[in-house]
Protein backbone atom coordinates (compact mmCIF):
# COMPACT_ATOMS: atom_id res chain seq x y z
CA UNK A 1 0.00 0.00 0.00
CA UNK A 2 1.24 3.49 -0.84
CA UNK A 3 0.06 6.76 0.70
CA UNK A 4 0.90 10.27 -0.49
CA UNK A 5 0.75 12.84 2.31
CA UNK A 6 0.70 16.55 1.53
CA UNK A 7 0.70 19.42 4.00
CA UNK A 8 1.40 23.12 4.40
CA UNK A 9 0.51 24.31 0.92
CA UNK A 10 -0.12 27.85 2.19
CA UNK A 11 -1.78 29.22 -0.93
CA UNK A 12 1.19 28.44 -3.20
CA UNK A 13 -0.56 27.22 -6.35
CA UNK A 14 2.51 26.59 -8.57
CA UNK A 15 4.01 24.34 -5.88
CA UNK A 16 0.70 22.53 -5.32
CA UNK A 17 0.23 21.84 -9.02
CA UNK A 18 3.79 20.53 -9.37
CA UNK A 19 3.36 18.17 -6.43
CA UNK A 20 0.04 16.79 -7.66
CA UNK A 21 1.55 16.12 -11.10
CA UNK A 22 4.37 14.18 -9.41
CA UNK A 23 2.01 12.34 -7.06
CA UNK A 24 -0.02 11.04 -9.99
CA UNK A 25 3.14 9.47 -11.42
CA UNK A 26 3.69 7.58 -8.14
CA UNK A 27 0.27 5.86 -8.29
CA UNK A 28 -0.59 6.06 -4.58
CA UNK A 29 -3.51 4.09 -3.21
CA UNK A 30 -4.59 7.15 -1.26
CA UNK A 31 -3.78 10.85 -1.18
CA UNK A 32 -4.21 12.79 2.06
CA UNK A 33 -3.91 16.54 2.60
CA UNK A 34 -3.23 17.20 6.26
CA UNK A 35 -3.85 20.89 6.75
CA UNK A 36 -2.68 24.43 6.05
CA UNK A 37 -3.90 24.57 2.47
CA UNK A 38 -4.52 28.30 2.88
CA UNK A 39 -2.84 31.53 3.99
CA UNK A 40 0.63 33.10 3.61
CA UNK A 41 0.60 33.15 -0.22
CA UNK A 42 -1.92 34.76 -2.61
CA UNK A 43 -3.80 31.78 -4.07
CA UNK A 44 -5.64 30.28 -1.10
CA UNK A 45 -9.01 30.12 -2.85
CA UNK A 46 -7.67 28.35 -5.94
CA UNK A 47 -5.66 25.94 -3.79
CA UNK A 48 -8.73 25.13 -1.71
CA UNK A 49 -10.84 24.53 -4.82
CA UNK A 50 -8.09 22.38 -6.32
CA UNK A 51 -7.90 20.31 -3.13
CA UNK A 52 -11.67 19.80 -3.18
CA UNK A 53 -11.50 18.55 -6.76
CA UNK A 54 -9.05 15.82 -5.70
CA UNK A 55 -11.78 14.13 -3.58
CA UNK A 56 -9.31 13.02 -0.92
CA UNK A 57 -9.34 13.21 2.89
CA UNK A 58 -8.49 16.73 4.11
CA UNK A 59 -7.57 17.60 7.69
CA UNK A 60 -7.81 21.00 9.31
CA UNK A 61 -4.59 22.82 10.12
CA UNK A 62 -4.02 25.88 12.26
CA UNK A 63 -4.27 28.18 9.21
CA UNK A 64 -7.78 26.93 8.40
CA UNK A 65 -8.69 27.52 12.02
CA UNK A 66 -7.34 31.09 11.91
CA UNK A 67 -9.50 32.16 8.97
CA UNK A 68 -12.49 30.22 10.29
CA UNK A 69 -12.32 32.01 13.65
CA UNK A 70 -11.86 35.38 11.95
CA UNK A 71 -14.86 34.80 9.68
CA UNK A 72 -17.15 33.62 12.48
CA UNK A 73 -16.32 36.31 15.05
CA UNK A 74 -14.30 34.04 17.34
CA UNK A 75 -10.94 35.74 16.79
CA UNK A 76 -9.63 38.19 19.40
CA UNK A 77 -9.66 41.94 18.55
CA UNK A 78 -5.93 41.96 17.73
CA UNK A 79 -6.64 39.76 14.71
CA UNK A 80 -8.46 42.69 13.10
CA UNK A 81 -5.31 44.82 13.24
CA UNK A 82 -2.64 45.22 10.50
CA UNK A 83 -0.54 42.63 12.35
CA UNK A 84 -2.87 39.95 10.95
CA UNK A 85 -3.44 41.47 7.50
CA UNK A 86 -2.47 38.24 5.64
CA UNK A 87 -5.15 36.28 7.53
CA UNK A 88 -7.69 39.02 6.81
CA UNK A 89 -6.75 38.98 3.11
CA UNK A 90 -7.17 35.21 2.96
CA UNK A 91 -10.54 35.34 4.72
CA UNK A 92 -11.78 37.95 2.24
CA UNK A 93 -10.57 35.89 -0.73
CA UNK A 94 -12.17 32.67 0.52
CA UNK A 95 -15.43 34.22 1.69
CA UNK A 96 -17.24 33.59 4.95
CA UNK A 97 -19.04 30.44 3.80
CA UNK A 98 -15.86 28.54 2.93
CA UNK A 99 -14.08 29.82 6.02
CA UNK A 100 -16.92 28.71 8.29
CA UNK A 101 -16.89 25.26 6.68
CA UNK A 102 -13.35 24.67 7.92
CA UNK A 103 -14.80 23.98 11.38
CA UNK A 104 -16.18 20.71 9.98
CA UNK A 105 -12.80 19.38 8.83
CA UNK A 106 -11.45 16.45 10.89
CA UNK A 107 -8.32 16.84 12.99
CA UNK A 108 -6.95 13.33 12.42
CA UNK A 109 -7.21 10.41 10.01
CA UNK A 110 -7.39 6.74 10.90
CA UNK A 111 -8.48 3.73 8.86
CA UNK A 112 -9.32 0.13 9.73
CA UNK A 113 -7.25 -0.90 6.71
CA UNK A 114 -4.11 0.60 8.31
CA UNK A 115 -4.64 0.19 12.07
CA UNK A 116 -1.02 0.99 12.96
CA UNK A 117 -1.02 4.52 11.44
CA UNK A 118 -2.53 7.83 12.55
CA UNK A 119 -2.23 11.03 10.52
CA UNK A 120 -2.56 14.54 11.99
CA UNK A 121 -1.63 18.11 11.14
CA UNK A 122 0.50 18.75 14.25
CA UNK A 123 -0.68 16.46 17.07
CA UNK A 124 -3.84 14.91 18.47
CA UNK A 125 -4.11 17.66 21.07
CA UNK A 126 -3.22 20.93 19.35
CA UNK A 127 -2.88 22.15 15.76
CA UNK A 128 0.24 24.17 16.63
CA UNK A 129 2.34 21.54 18.41
CA UNK A 130 5.90 21.28 17.09
CA UNK A 131 7.97 18.10 17.23
CA UNK A 132 11.72 18.35 16.83
CA UNK A 133 14.70 16.13 17.62
CA UNK A 134 15.01 17.88 20.99
CA UNK A 135 11.31 17.74 21.96
CA UNK A 136 11.10 15.88 25.29
CA UNK A 137 9.35 12.52 25.20
CA UNK A 138 7.06 13.73 27.98
CA UNK A 139 5.82 16.49 25.69
CA UNK A 140 5.10 14.01 22.91
CA UNK A 141 3.18 11.86 25.39
CA UNK A 142 1.00 14.89 26.10
CA UNK A 143 0.43 15.39 22.36
CA UNK A 144 -0.56 11.75 21.76
CA UNK A 145 -2.17 10.40 24.95
CA UNK A 146 -2.98 6.68 25.08
CA UNK A 147 -2.17 6.25 21.41
CA UNK A 148 -2.28 2.70 20.03
CA UNK A 149 -0.68 3.26 16.62
CA UNK A 150 3.02 2.58 16.01
CA UNK A 151 3.36 5.19 13.26
CA UNK A 152 2.43 8.86 13.30
CA UNK A 153 2.49 10.96 10.12
CA UNK A 154 2.16 14.71 10.45
CA UNK A 155 3.06 18.12 8.99
CA UNK A 156 3.13 21.63 10.47
CA UNK A 157 6.89 21.96 11.06
CA UNK A 158 7.70 22.80 7.41
CA UNK A 159 10.73 20.56 7.77
CA UNK A 160 10.95 16.92 6.65
CA UNK A 161 12.17 14.68 9.45
CA UNK A 162 11.75 11.41 11.32
CA UNK A 163 11.78 10.96 15.07
CA UNK A 164 11.74 7.85 17.24
CA UNK A 165 9.48 7.92 20.29
CA UNK A 166 9.93 4.73 22.24
CA UNK A 167 8.85 1.95 19.88
CA UNK A 168 6.96 4.41 17.70
CA UNK A 169 8.06 6.41 14.68
CA UNK A 170 6.97 10.00 14.04
CA UNK A 171 7.30 11.05 10.40
CA UNK A 172 6.96 14.74 9.60
CA UNK A 173 6.33 15.67 5.97
CA UNK A 174 8.03 18.62 4.35
CA UNK A 175 5.93 21.57 3.20
CA UNK A 176 4.42 21.71 -0.28
CA UNK A 177 4.36 25.49 -0.53
CA UNK A 178 6.57 26.95 2.18
CA UNK A 179 9.54 24.80 3.24
CA UNK A 180 11.67 26.20 6.06
CA UNK A 181 14.88 24.31 5.27
CA UNK A 182 16.38 27.04 3.06
CA UNK A 183 15.16 25.36 -0.12
CA UNK A 184 13.00 26.59 -2.98
CA UNK A 185 11.46 23.18 -3.67
CA UNK A 186 7.98 21.73 -3.20
CA UNK A 187 7.97 18.84 -0.74
CA UNK A 188 5.70 15.98 0.30
CA UNK A 189 5.82 12.47 1.76
CA UNK A 190 5.32 8.97 0.37
CA UNK A 191 4.60 6.13 2.79
CA UNK A 192 4.95 2.56 1.53
CA UNK A 193 3.75 -0.49 3.41
CA UNK A 194 6.39 -3.23 3.27
CA UNK A 195 5.62 -6.26 5.37
CA UNK A 196 4.65 -5.07 8.83
CA UNK A 197 6.38 -1.68 8.56
CA UNK A 198 5.85 1.68 6.89
CA UNK A 199 8.77 3.12 4.92
CA UNK A 200 8.95 6.88 4.39
CA UNK A 201 10.37 8.61 1.33
CA UNK A 202 10.56 12.39 1.52
CA UNK A 203 10.03 14.01 -1.87
CA UNK A 204 11.56 17.35 -2.90
CA UNK A 205 10.68 18.75 -6.34
CA UNK A 206 11.84 21.69 -8.39
CA UNK A 207 8.95 23.91 -9.51
CA UNK A 208 8.43 27.41 -10.90
CA UNK A 209 9.47 29.26 -7.76
CA UNK A 210 9.66 32.56 -9.66
CA UNK A 211 6.01 32.19 -10.67
CA UNK A 212 5.05 31.75 -7.01
CA UNK A 213 6.94 34.94 -6.13
CA UNK A 214 5.33 36.84 -9.01
CA UNK A 215 1.87 36.09 -7.63
CA UNK A 216 2.60 38.36 -4.65
CA UNK A 217 2.83 41.27 -7.08
CA UNK A 218 0.28 40.23 -9.71
CA UNK A 219 -2.52 39.90 -7.14
CA UNK A 220 -1.72 43.10 -5.16
CA UNK A 221 -1.14 40.83 -2.16
CA UNK A 222 1.94 42.79 -1.08
CA UNK A 223 0.22 46.16 -1.29
CA UNK A 224 -2.91 45.01 0.50
CA UNK A 225 -1.27 43.01 3.31
CA UNK A 226 1.31 45.67 4.16
CA UNK A 227 4.42 44.96 6.21
CA UNK A 228 3.30 41.48 7.28
CA UNK A 229 2.92 40.50 3.64
CA UNK A 230 6.58 41.39 3.18
CA UNK A 231 7.45 38.78 5.80
CA UNK A 232 5.34 36.17 4.00
CA UNK A 233 7.20 36.90 0.77
CA UNK A 234 10.58 36.77 2.51
CA UNK A 235 9.74 33.32 3.87
CA UNK A 236 8.93 32.07 0.38
CA UNK A 237 12.01 33.65 -1.20
CA UNK A 238 14.50 32.43 1.40
CA UNK A 239 12.88 29.20 2.55
CA UNK A 240 13.40 30.26 6.17
CA UNK A 241 11.13 31.27 9.05
CA UNK A 242 10.49 34.97 9.52
CA UNK A 243 6.94 35.33 10.82
CA UNK A 244 7.31 33.53 14.15
CA UNK A 245 10.72 35.09 15.01
CA UNK A 246 9.36 38.53 14.12
CA UNK A 247 6.25 38.18 16.28
CA UNK A 248 8.40 37.10 19.19
CA UNK A 249 10.54 40.24 18.88
CA UNK A 250 7.61 42.52 18.09
CA UNK A 251 5.93 41.62 21.38
CA UNK A 252 8.87 43.38 23.05
CA UNK A 253 9.35 46.18 20.53
CA UNK A 254 5.68 47.15 20.71
CA UNK A 255 6.06 47.80 24.43
CA UNK A 256 8.93 50.12 23.54
CA UNK A 257 6.60 52.13 21.28
CA UNK A 258 7.80 50.82 17.92
CA UNK A 259 5.11 50.73 15.23
CA UNK A 260 4.48 47.74 12.97
CA UNK A 261 6.05 49.24 9.84
CA UNK A 262 9.17 50.30 11.67
CA UNK A 263 9.42 46.95 13.46
CA UNK A 264 9.25 44.97 10.21
CA UNK A 265 11.85 47.25 8.66
CA UNK A 266 14.16 46.77 11.63
CA UNK A 267 13.66 43.01 11.50
CA UNK A 268 14.35 42.71 7.77
CA UNK A 269 17.48 44.83 8.05
CA UNK A 270 18.78 42.72 10.93
CA UNK A 271 17.80 39.33 9.57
Amino acid sequence: MRLAILCDIHGNLPAFEAVIAHVKQQSPDLLLIVGDIVNSSPDSLTCWQYAQDLHCPILRGNQERYVQELATGQAPPLWHSPQFAPVQWTRAQLGNEICASFADLPLSWRSESVPDLVVVHASLQNDRDDIWAHTPATEITRMFPEIAERYIARGHNHFAQMRLWGERQIITAGSVGLPMDSSDTAQYLLLDRKGSAWHATHQSLCYDHDAAIARFYDTNYLRETGPMGRLCLRELVTGTAHMVPFLRLYARWRKEGLGLNEAVERFLQAY
